[in-house]
């Protein structure tokens, strides 16, 4: 039986191979600062892309992406200017994606909402 850690990590690790297959490219994993942490910083093109990664195994407590809630995402804006700050002054443009991954028999099926919100104060 795999614990909530292992199984976060291999939601991750699942999420970071999704997204480079589409095109992006990872920059950090599990960046941590005074505030928390992001799941994943990539780059699309000119952009950076600040996602959180949401799993569960089975749907019986809805889809994972439902559970991104405002609280949430004010903190991951929070944590995006930190980690902007932190890379002293890049200017790229900024989004917030989501990737929800459901666990169904150990086959990962996964939704990517890119753009998934705007930052909020």
């Amino acid at each position: 039986m795999l614990t909530r850690y292992q199984k976060g990590r291999d939601s991750e690790e699942v999420a970071a191979r999704y997204l480079e297959k589409q095109g992006l490219k990872i920059l950090d994993r599990n960046f941590r600062c005074p505030l928390g942490e992001i799941d994943l910083i990539a780059r699309d093109g000119g952009t950076i892309v600040f996602v959180e990664v949401k799993s569960r195994y089975g749907k019986g407590y809805g889809l994972p992406q439902e559970s991104v809630t405002r609280a949430k995402q004010k903190r991951l804006t929070l944590l995006a200017q930190w980690y902007l700050k932190s890379q002293k002054g890049d200017t790229r443009r900024a989004r917030f994606d989501v990737l929800g991954i459901v666990w169904d028999d150990q086959d990962p099926q996964v939704t990517w909402i890119a753009n998934a919100f705007e930052a909020s104060q």
